[in-house]
């Protein structure tokens, strides 16, 4: 065939990949945005349900807010800061109001005070007596960035901010850490995370695993010290992005979070999903180990008690007693994204109480093992002894995924977690990030992914000049198994439309594209 039906032909094959892709990109544009909310959802733990509750002039949308509940005037909730991005990613600034949801009359207010804490995202807020205590954050523009290690009290009864300037060694500016109130009334502040510049495009990011502890100096009033403390016991592994609620024993119990390792030009993300309390009292940490479910554990006990499989394990239990365990995941994200995922679970060894022999793990019991997926920016809520875990994020590549799932746990039997409402893989939505990089990529992506076709279209003439085809497809495989085994023959293949400046990011994505347009439509 000579030159010019060759470029006929691939010229017609670039217009029907081209119609083909907008179609695609329509129907995935949403899921390709960030949309945040403003809406307010009540969930009624006798009935099991989820309300909405619609309510005149809310605050406007955003994320990375704090909001406290109080008893004052019938019930209070009382939301500060975050930060709003509009899907397009063209608009983006941080909050500094403070509003008040009255619950006896379901109103909302907007309380105007001077001197409050500057715009930001990811500080911590508590209620402190009759005061509301703010810590830390950031700041982030186009420019630069800032993190912040500030404290401001705001005065429920005279409606007024004061900044504090404690004595003593705080903590450095950091955001995402935990904040607590503990029985003595003093308030802990414990890991989080930062960045700081090293040079110029080059930042280093920092997950902080110490502790301090801030208290009111007694017949002192308005003056507070900081001092640091060194708790015992087993102690969570550095983390940021974790969720705090406080147990029935006024010990404070954290779930999961995020431990981001940079390397080089690129950022990952190990998220957890195990259990810790935090006793004030004792100043100790202690994992939280689940017992399982009893039947199951009795009918184990009936059993024999030496088989080949039990002592594998219990033998493999001794040997790490005092080491979490680490399960890996894979995930694949709808586009191909395979991502790996760390969960890590607490050993029997690593219990607060010592499990005698007969008290197997759920696992070695033979019962169902039932648990909340690794995540980040949970939602905890501890009501009637029980633990109320909704929602979270991770990543699957360059994804977010936003889960809504419920569950609940027994705080006094600490047995299972059962879940409330089940998250649903095949309609999980997946959110990506949508600042101008990511939006420049999806269109390059969809002009990467005019080629593919232009790819299948020229198999033809490729055979002519002895270059080799397209990988097949073999009959029955899935996607997720044929993109690694063909990846790197997409990878040359897009990194030479896309040309040699182009980005790893960009020449990965059209790569998955061309192998997933080729793979849907062989032909």
């Amino acid at each position: 065939m000579g030159k010019k039906g060759k470029k006929e032909k691939k010229g017609r094959g670039a217009e029907k990949t081209a119609a083909k892709m907008e179609k695609k990109v329509s129907k995935r544009s949403r899921k390709e945005e960030t949309f945040l909310y403003n809406e307010l959802y009540i969930y009624n733990i006798r009935k099991d349900t989820w309300t909405k509750v619609e309510i005149p002039n809310p605050p406007p949308r955003r994320c990375a807010h704090q909001a406290v509940v109080v008893p004052q005037g019938g019930g209070q909730l009382w939301i500060f800061g975050g930060e709003f991005a509009s899907p397009d990613g063209e608009q983006f600034y941080h909050y500094k109001d403070l509003w008040v949801l009255h619950l006896a009359t379901k109103t909302w207010e907007q309380v105007r005070s001077p001197g409050g804490p500057s715009g930001r995202s990811g500080h911590r807020m508590v209620a402190w007596k009759r005061q509301l205590i703010l810590f830390g954050g950031f700041h982030e523009s186009t420019r630069d960035y800032i993190y912040y290690n500030d404290v401001y009290t705001f005065d429920l009864d005279t409606f007024t901010w004061s900044k504090l300037s404690p004595s003593g060694t705080g903590p450095t500016p950091r955001s995402g850490c935990q904040m607590s109130v503990t029985p003595q009334g003093g308030i802990v502040i414990y890991g989080g995370y930062s960045k700081q510049r090293v040079k110029k495009d080059v930042d280093k990011g920092t997950q902080h695993s110490d502790m301090f502890l801030l208290k009111s100096e007694e017949g002192r009033e308005g003056r507070w010290v900081w001092t640091r403390i060194n708790p015992s016991g087993t102690k969570p592994t550095p983390r940021s992005g974790f969720s705090i609620a406080v147990a029935p024993n006024h010990q404070t119990l954290l779930f999961g979070g995020v431990c981001d390792e940079e390397k080089e030009e690129s950022l990952e993300g190990d998220f957890f999903n195990d259990l810790y309390f935090y006793d004030a009292i004792k100043n100790r940490w202690f994992a939280g180990q689940l017992k399982g479910p009893k039947s199951e554990k009795r009918k184990r006990r009936r059993g024999p008690k030496a088989e080949p499989e039990g002592a594998d394990k219990q033998d493999s239990g001794e040997a790490c007693a005092h080491a979490p365990l680490e399960v890996v995941r894979e995930v694949v994200a709808e586009d191909g994204t395979v991502v790996t995922i760390k969960q890590v679970i607490a050993t029997p060894g690593s219990s607060t109480q010592p499990q005698s022999d007969e008290d197997d793990s759920p696992e070695e019991a033979g019962g169902p093992w039932v648990e909340p997926r690794p995540r980040s920016n949970a939602m905890l809520a501890v009501k009637h002894s029980r633990l109320y875990l909704y929602g979270g994020m991770f990543e699957a590549g360059d994804r977010q995924v936003t889960l809504s799932d419920l569950y609940c746990l027994d705080l006094h039997k600490m047995d299972q977690w059962t879940v409330l409402v089940e998250a649903d893989p095949e309609t999980q939505e997946w959110l990506e990030e949508t600042d101008s990089e990511e939006d420049s990529d999806a269109g390059e992506g969809a002009e990467g992914g005019e080629d593919e076709d232009d790819q299948d279209d020229d198999e033809d003439s490729s055979e002519e000049d002895g270059e080799p085809q397209h990988p097949v497809v073999t009959p029955g495989e899935q996607f997720e198994d044929y993109l690694p085994r063909t990846e790197l023959y997409w990878v040359r293949l897009a990194r030479d439309e896309v040309g040699p400046e182009a980005k790893e990011k960009r020449v990965l994505k059209v790569a998955h594209a061309m192998a997933k347009a080729f793979f849907d439509d062989p032909a």
